[in-house]
């Protein structure tokens, strides 16, 4: 595990100072993150990156070399480095499971901890958390766009530096992709790797044939060959089938053939013509280009013949929707042994913060499928055998009454007094969990384009408070 203590804004650590010099840095204090907008179009967020935030907290330390740095910027004294030196995570940690799906204004990671422990793991909790999610809820509308096709993870070479590429192979796959083409990420992440060659493997030998039986002759049972290259239906596709025959006469089964340019909708309904009528119907067509969840939606619907989707730069990038824009507020201070609720007032509505220590429940109907998230006070509680109304937190005349129904709190304890307590579920394990709550939502809820805002209210007694400090500090 890699030491990020220092990977933080130099401001943390001023506050810190701060805190330390006028002795308030032992005083617990409560933080939610939140997002207030989920990728571009979508309604909701897939939460990923908690295993990795885990693995930061679990190496948090300042190194010698860290204080020596920190020394040199003649802003601490010395006793503030000596305590430094000694400081570790104490804390609890609540979060919502990775494959969660959640929604803007609903915390996702609950932290209560040490003012100067609370305040120092923001920057680091905001860049992972964010990035992951990013990218894990821009693959689930990718795969959702292929419905029920295979998509790949392609965007090792376009993605914003190693990390970016590495990590969001990973939430690639909680979104629901298949594979990736990172090969690190699929030694770190035990998770399926795919890919086959490219152009300029058919551009190095003397013809398209000769380098179709190479690439055969190396994987006779992994062929998978490139046929754009120079012209796909005159050359790649008829080359492809002559290498393909050779293989079957050897007792080998072709993988399939991938388009890289093109009118994909029209190239693949004729390759799979000619690979039908050659004998091969198992063979696979793959397609890649520049494709995101829009154009995808666009080949479904113009029925082109593609099993296999390869995604790269939209996906690695989250193309439309650069940040997830997740905020750490805090919520609640400890001032004479209690915890005082907090509120961060803003002339922008959806800035303001829901004050207080704070669980979310989210509500289902007799037939499993959530209708609402109610974020609620710590000590509150829901009777499931009484009829529950909730309504809009702004338009608070919106009201509706739910009868039937059970909830399912989101966010779980990972770390009690500054023990670990939550254990990592693998990979695949999450991915199929994302799937599983995914689920439970109505389409309305998970469409490309003007989806059904799904309702996050708030309960009687946070409204009420949080109008109360409204007025307080208005």
């Amino acid at each position: 595990m890699r030491n990020l203590t220092m990977m933080t804004d130099l401001y943390q650590l001023t506050m810190m100072y701060g805190y330390y010099k006028t002795n308030n840095h032992l005083r617990q204090a409560v933080f939610d993150m939140t997002f207030r907008q989920a990728n571009n179009n979508s309604a909701y967020a897939i939460a990923a990156g908690l295993e990795q935030f885990l693995e930061y907290i679990e190496n948090l330390y300042f190194s010698e070399d860290d204080l020596n740095y920190l020394d040199s910027l003649n802003l601490f004294d010395n006793n503030f480095l000596d305590l430094l030196r000694n400081l570790r995570f104490t804390g609890d940690i609540h979060a919502v499971p990775e494959g969660t799906v959640v929604f803007p204004n609903e915390p996702m990671v609950r932290v209560k901890a040490p003012l100067i422990e609370a305040q120092l793991i923001e920057t680091a909790l905001l860049n992972i958390i964010n990035h992951q999610t990013l990218i894990a809820t821009k693959a689930s509308r990718v795969v959702m766009a292929a419905q029920g096709d295979n998509v790949l993870e392609f965007g090792l070479r376009r993605a914003q530096g190693p990390d970016a590429g590495i990590y969001g192979a990973r939430a690639a796959i909680i979104g629901g992709c298949s594979g990736t083409s990172n090969v690190m990420s699929g030694q770190m992440f035990d998770i399926p790797v795919s890919g086959t060659h490219s152009h300029s493997w058919v551009m190095s030998f003397p013809d398209e044939l000769s380098a179709f039986r190479a690439y055969a002759d190396a994987f006779p049972d992994a062929c998978l060959l490139l046929v754009d290259t120079y012209n796909t239906l005159k050359s790649g596709m008829p080359n492809a089938i002559t290498v393909f025959k050779e293989l079957k006469d050897k007792g080998h089964e072709p993988v399939g053939i991938r388009l890289d340019s093109g009118d994909l909708a029209y190239l693949s309904k004729k390759a799979r013509i000619m690979l039908d009528d050659a004998g091969f119907p198992n063979a696979k067509i793959v397609a890649s280009n520049d494709l995101d969840e829009e154009l995808i939606w666009d080949l479904k619907a113009q029925g082109a013949k593609i099993d296999t989707y390869g995604v790269g730069t939209a996906l690695i990038t989250s193309k439309g929707c650069p940040a997830l824009g997740g905020v750490y507020k805090m919520s609640a201070e400890e001032v004479n042994g209690e915890l005082v609720p907090k509120i961060k007032i803003s002339e922008n509505h959806e800035k303001i913060t829901n004050p207080g220590f704070k669980k979310v429940a989210r509500i289902y109907n007799g037939g499993g499928k959530a209708v609402a998230d109610l974020v609620m006070l710590e000590e509150e509680s829901i009777d499931t055998e009484k009829p529950l109304t909730i309504f809009d937190p702004l338009a608070t005349w919106k009201r509706m009454t739910i009868n039937n129904f059970t909830i399912k709190e989101l966010l779980v304890p990972i770390y009690k007094n500054g023990e670990l307590i939550y254990e990592t579920p693998l990979l695949m394990d999450i991915q199929a969990y994302a799937k599983e709550e995914l689920d439970t939502f109505w389409d309305e809820y998970k469409r490309l384009n003007n989806p059904h805002v799904y309702k996050v209210d708030l309960s009687q007694k946070l409204y009420d408070l949080k109008q109360q400090l409204l007025k307080e500090y208005s």
